[in-house]
């Protein structure tokens, strides 16, 4: 069951490495008997994959999820491993979707225009104006 992260990108299913074990939390008898609980992983220094840019972006966008070049998510949300695999798969592709998607334009600095300057100025002094009438009058 190969992975399709994006249409230019898909990981094949000989690349992926999966592991079962006991899920944690509630489910009764049901919990201590069955492998629901899901581990993928992704080698992405030597995915075949991946381009140079490709496997340099995710490297350096997923560093700290890395360990020796390998990412790896786990799913125990449902008692079903089969939803499992299906939870895990989707957490993967977003993960790496989210690693290769080209960085946000930056934000160009901008002054505020004379309008809304003076709607600014306009309103804190209005509202010192309401603080005035607040006070106590004075003894004078």
């Amino acid at each position: 069951m190969d992975l399709d992260v994006s249409p230019a990108l898909t990981i094949p299913a000989s690349e992926l490495g999966w592991r079962f074990s006991r899920s944690s939390g509630p489910g009764g008898q049901h919990v201590n008997t069955s492998d629901s609980r899901v581990e993928l992983s992704w080698n992405v220094a030597e995915s075949a994959v991946l381009s140079d840019g490709q496997r340099l972006m995710l490297v350096t966008r997923l560093g700290r999820r890395l360990v020796a070049g390998v990412v790896t998510v786990t799913a125990s949300e449902r008692r079903s491993q089969l939803r499992n695999r299906e939870i895990a798969l989707a957490k993967l592709s977003a993960l790496v979707a989210e690693g290769l998607a080209p960085e946000a334009a930056r934000r160009r600095a901008t002054k505020p225009t004379r309008g809304s300057n003076r709607r600014r100025l306009a309103a804190k002094e209005q509202r010192a104006a309401t603080k005035r009438q607040r006070q106590r009058p004075s003894a004078e």
